[in-house]
């Protein structure tokens, strides 16, 4: 039987650009449903192409002040350039260019639209590719994202009195997300990326746990440069993955990102789309209503076949490992030579691997000394030894 789910249409997006140097292309989200197009995938039985409604001004003063909206919304329709420092807009991280609040706007519309579909419409499933910008803070631009889609869709499900877990999987701490809840005991955040020690946004250490009703509600797996498939399935099976159970929330967001993947330009990261798989497949076996969220990813081959095999689990989908023949002619015009979507594991040289190894299990067994005894109680206590 077709489950019920919901894939967010994209609006016309080719009038938006960060600019030709900057590492963000919109046209990523183009060749993701091309690749979903050429698998099949967006005319299943069970599926809806939602094109979401207009999200509103007091929908966003949940998650960001009306000082930066007004600056933002100000910003966007100015002819010359602009920059604000305070804000975090306007510097080559967070280019200002021409409706770039409208931009903003189409990534929370859409993950509030999935939000709405999973809670009053009996979707088990919904994805916004255009979504997963978890930088983004109450009164600040930060790392390519200027709304927080995630923390407004968060706080749409808490005012219908549902528990949310928040799982990033993107290369870069979800900080934006787990300073919105870093007091709340009723959102668990979840954040596997690479260090913070020299790394992109600096936070997401295993110590930042939360703070008040929040304390062991916010989780942070930093991962050395090199983890690889292994070592990434590791880190998910022995904390993500039981916190989530143990938690049960009413509703699962997840951000998924692809800029993990081991060819991307901006990551160290050595994961394919053999553990991001394996992960997209652990999830849906919890068979907890599932809004999914895009986010980085800045090689776009990675990007469409992260995206692809992410919404085909969603619906419960066998895609073959190869990619469609009128996909691989489409690429090839585009100078890619790719011709797997399933990846083999790959696994990091010796010592290389040896250094992440290490990093992770004491990141682990942080985690399970200080809070697995918050989530899991006296079971998570007879379990740290």
């Amino acid at each position: 039987m077709s489950r019920k789910t919901a894939l967010i249409a994209c609006a016309d997006l080719s009038g938006f650009c960060y600019g030709e140097q900057h590492p963000f292309k919109v046209q990523r989200y183009r060749l993701a449903r091309d690749l979903m197009a050429a698998y099949g995938l967006l005319d299943l039985p069970g599926m809806s192409e939602v094109r979401p409604r207009p999200v509103d001004e007091k929908e966003l003063l949940g998650a960001h002040s009306a000082e930066y909206l007004d600056r933002l919304r100000e910003f966007s329709e100015a002819q010359e350039p602009r920059a604000d420092f305070r804000y975090g807009l306007g510097d080559v991280e967070n280019p200002i260019f021409p409706g770039v609040y409208d931009w903003a706007c189409l990534g929370v519309s859409g993950t509030l639209e999935a939000a709405r579909l999973v809670t009053e419409e009996g979707f088990t499933a919904a994805f916004n590719l255009l979504g997963g910008y978890h930088h983004a803070q109450k009164g600040r631009a930060s790392g390519f994202s200027y709304l927080n889609d995630a923390v407004v869709a968060i706080n749409y499900l808490r005012e219908r009195g549902k528990r949310v877990v928040y799982l990033d999987l993107d290369a870069h701490h979800g900080d934006g997300v787990q300073n919105a809840f870093y007091d709340c005991d009723r959102v668990l955040t979840i954040s596997l990326h690479e260090s913070g020690v020299y790394f992109f946004p600096g936070t997401g250490f295993e110590n930042e746990t939360g703070e008040g009703r929040g304390k062991g509600y916010s989780v942070n797996l930093p991962l050395l440069a090199h983890t690889d498939d292994a070592l990434f399935m590791k880190a998910f099976d022995e904390v993500a993955f039981p916190l989530i159970a143990a938690f049960n929330p009413d509703v699962m967001v997840t951000q998924l990102g692809a800029d993990t993947f081991r060819t991307d330009p901006l990551t160290r990261l050595e994961v394919t789309t053999h553990a991001y798989s394996y992960i997209m497949r652990k999830l849906r076996a919890l068979e907890i209503p599932w809004v999914g969220v895009g986010g980085g990813g800045y090689d776009q081959m990675n990007v469409a076949r992260a995206w692809t095999i992410a919404w085909g689990i969603m619906n419960d989908r066998e895609v073959s490992p190869r990619l469609p023949a009128s996909f691989v002619k489409l690429i090839a015009q585009l100078g890619y030579p790719h011709r797997m979507l399933l990846d083999a594991m790959h696994w990091a040289q010796d010592d290389d691997r040896n250094r992440a190894l290490d990093a992770v299990e004491k990141s682990i067994a942080y985690v399970r000394k200080h809070v697995f005894p918050v989530l899991i109680g006296d079971y998570g206590k007879r379990h740290l030894t």
